[in-house]
Protein backbone atom coordinates (compact mmCIF):
# COMPACT_ATOMS: atom_id res chain seq x y z
CA UNK A 1 0.00 0.00 0.00
CA UNK A 2 1.22 3.46 -1.08
CA UNK A 3 2.69 5.57 1.75
CA UNK A 4 2.73 9.39 2.02
CA UNK A 5 6.38 10.73 2.57
CA UNK A 6 6.46 13.77 4.64
CA UNK A 7 9.18 16.33 4.15
CA UNK A 8 10.04 18.54 7.18
CA UNK A 9 12.09 22.11 6.46
CA UNK A 10 12.28 24.77 8.56
CA UNK A 11 9.91 26.61 6.58
CA UNK A 12 7.33 24.16 5.55
CA UNK A 13 6.20 20.79 5.71
CA UNK A 14 6.30 19.13 1.76
CA UNK A 15 3.46 15.73 1.48
CA UNK A 16 5.16 13.53 -1.62
CA UNK A 17 2.75 11.34 -2.41
CA UNK A 18 3.94 7.73 -3.48
CA UNK A 19 2.17 6.73 -6.80
CA UNK A 20 0.62 3.21 -6.70
CA UNK A 21 2.18 0.79 -9.05
CA UNK A 22 0.04 -0.63 -11.52
CA UNK A 23 0.76 -3.84 -12.68
CA UNK A 24 -1.51 -6.15 -13.61
CA UNK A 25 -2.17 -8.54 -16.53
CA UNK A 26 -5.25 -9.33 -18.14
CA UNK A 27 -6.27 -12.62 -19.94
CA UNK A 28 -8.85 -13.09 -22.43
CA UNK A 29 -9.06 -16.68 -24.34
CA UNK A 30 -13.09 -16.50 -24.38
CA UNK A 31 -13.67 -14.46 -27.42
CA UNK A 32 -12.03 -15.20 -31.50
CA UNK A 33 -8.38 -13.94 -30.28
CA UNK A 34 -6.29 -14.65 -27.21
CA UNK A 35 -5.71 -11.37 -25.66
CA UNK A 36 -3.02 -10.62 -23.21
CA UNK A 37 -3.23 -7.49 -21.98
CA UNK A 38 -0.29 -5.71 -19.39
CA UNK A 39 -0.97 -2.62 -17.72
CA UNK A 40 2.47 -1.54 -16.14
CA UNK A 41 2.03 2.28 -14.42
CA UNK A 42 0.83 4.56 -17.37
CA UNK A 43 1.55 2.21 -20.26
CA UNK A 44 -0.59 -0.62 -21.47
CA UNK A 45 0.95 -3.76 -23.86
CA UNK A 46 -0.93 -6.11 -25.23
CA UNK A 47 -0.63 -9.51 -27.32
CA UNK A 48 -2.96 -11.36 -29.32
CA UNK A 49 -2.65 -15.05 -30.34
CA UNK A 50 -4.96 -17.26 -32.61
CA UNK A 51 -7.76 -18.79 -30.67
CA UNK A 52 -6.73 -22.52 -31.34
CA UNK A 53 -6.24 -25.48 -29.52
CA UNK A 54 -2.15 -25.48 -30.18
CA UNK A 55 -2.29 -22.24 -28.43
CA UNK A 56 -4.65 -23.36 -25.32
CA UNK A 57 -2.22 -26.20 -25.17
CA UNK A 58 0.72 -23.43 -24.84
CA UNK A 59 -1.30 -20.60 -23.15
CA UNK A 60 1.14 -20.62 -19.98
CA UNK A 61 4.08 -20.47 -22.70
CA UNK A 62 2.42 -17.22 -24.54
CA UNK A 63 2.04 -15.27 -21.00
CA UNK A 64 5.79 -16.23 -20.13
CA UNK A 65 7.26 -14.88 -23.38
CA UNK A 66 4.37 -11.92 -23.25
CA UNK A 67 6.01 -10.55 -20.20
CA UNK A 68 8.97 -11.42 -21.00
CA UNK A 69 8.71 -9.31 -24.12
CA UNK A 70 7.58 -6.28 -22.25
CA UNK A 71 10.01 -7.07 -19.18
CA UNK A 72 8.72 -7.90 -16.57
CA UNK A 73 7.86 -11.22 -14.90
CA UNK A 74 4.95 -13.08 -12.95
CA UNK A 75 6.81 -11.86 -9.52
CA UNK A 76 6.00 -8.78 -10.33
CA UNK A 77 2.50 -8.79 -11.35
CA UNK A 78 0.24 -7.59 -8.96
CA UNK A 79 -3.27 -8.86 -9.61
CA UNK A 80 -4.53 -10.76 -12.72
CA UNK A 81 -7.89 -10.14 -14.23
CA UNK A 82 -9.32 -13.40 -16.42
CA UNK A 83 -12.11 -13.14 -18.85
CA UNK A 84 -14.51 -16.39 -17.45
CA UNK A 85 -16.77 -16.41 -20.49
CA UNK A 86 -19.32 -17.00 -21.97
CA UNK A 87 -17.04 -18.10 -25.16
CA UNK A 88 -14.91 -21.19 -26.08
CA UNK A 89 -14.93 -23.55 -23.65
CA UNK A 90 -11.32 -24.70 -24.04
CA UNK A 91 -10.04 -21.36 -23.87
CA UNK A 92 -12.04 -20.14 -20.44
CA UNK A 93 -11.01 -23.80 -18.90
CA UNK A 94 -7.30 -23.36 -19.78
CA UNK A 95 -6.95 -19.64 -18.94
CA UNK A 96 -8.64 -20.46 -15.50
CA UNK A 97 -6.76 -23.50 -15.03
CA UNK A 98 -3.99 -21.18 -15.43
CA UNK A 99 -4.91 -18.07 -13.27
CA UNK A 100 -6.08 -20.31 -10.45
CA UNK A 101 -2.02 -22.36 -10.58
CA UNK A 102 -1.12 -18.49 -10.64
CA UNK A 103 -2.89 -17.85 -7.54
CA UNK A 104 -2.08 -20.69 -5.67
CA UNK A 105 1.97 -20.73 -7.08
CA UNK A 106 2.37 -16.96 -6.22
CA UNK A 107 -0.11 -15.89 -4.01
CA UNK A 108 -1.48 -13.06 -6.83
CA UNK A 109 -4.76 -12.42 -6.53
CA UNK A 110 -7.12 -12.86 -9.67
CA UNK A 111 -11.00 -11.18 -10.97
CA UNK A 112 -12.74 -13.56 -12.88
CA UNK A 113 -14.94 -11.14 -15.02
CA UNK A 114 -17.62 -11.37 -17.62
CA UNK A 115 -18.44 -8.37 -20.21
CA UNK A 116 -22.19 -9.19 -19.14
CA UNK A 117 -21.20 -7.80 -15.40
CA UNK A 118 -20.53 -4.46 -17.13
CA UNK A 119 -23.68 -4.38 -18.42
CA UNK A 120 -25.31 -1.47 -17.17
CA UNK A 121 -22.39 0.12 -18.14
CA UNK A 122 -23.64 0.74 -21.45
CA UNK A 123 -20.47 -0.01 -23.40
CA UNK A 124 -20.29 -3.05 -25.80
CA UNK A 125 -17.30 -5.82 -25.34
CA UNK A 126 -15.17 -3.69 -28.56
CA UNK A 127 -15.02 -0.78 -26.73
CA UNK A 128 -13.89 -2.35 -23.62
CA UNK A 129 -11.24 -4.34 -25.51
CA UNK A 130 -9.23 -1.28 -27.24
CA UNK A 131 -5.89 -0.16 -26.06
CA UNK A 132 -7.77 2.88 -23.74
CA UNK A 133 -10.26 1.30 -22.29
CA UNK A 134 -8.27 -2.01 -21.05
CA UNK A 135 -7.27 0.76 -18.41
CA UNK A 136 -11.01 0.88 -16.92
CA UNK A 137 -11.47 -3.01 -16.50
CA UNK A 138 -9.89 -2.64 -12.91
CA UNK A 139 -12.04 0.25 -12.27
CA UNK A 140 -15.09 -1.82 -13.53
CA UNK A 141 -14.38 -4.93 -11.66
CA UNK A 142 -14.20 -2.15 -8.26
CA UNK A 143 -17.36 -0.57 -9.90
CA UNK A 144 -19.76 -3.82 -10.17
CA UNK A 145 -18.18 -5.64 -6.88
CA UNK A 146 -16.62 -8.49 -9.59
CA UNK A 147 -15.50 -10.65 -6.73
CA UNK A 148 -11.53 -11.61 -6.02
CA UNK A 149 -10.62 -15.12 -6.15
CA UNK A 150 -13.75 -16.35 -7.39
CA UNK A 151 -14.63 -18.30 -10.69
CA UNK A 152 -18.00 -18.97 -11.89
CA UNK A 153 -17.24 -19.78 -15.69
CA UNK A 154 -20.08 -18.98 -18.19
CA UNK A 155 -19.46 -21.22 -21.38
CA UNK A 156 -21.18 -21.57 -24.38
CA UNK A 157 -22.95 -24.59 -24.97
Amino acid sequence: MAKDLILFSSDFALIIKKTKTMKILIIDAAREKILLGLILNKNIYTGTFINSKKNYDKLTILIKKFLLKNKTNLDKIKQIYVNRGPGSYAGIRNSLSIVKAIHLSKKIDFYSYSYSDFIDEKKTENELNNLKNLRELPNLCNKFNVKKNLIKPIYLS
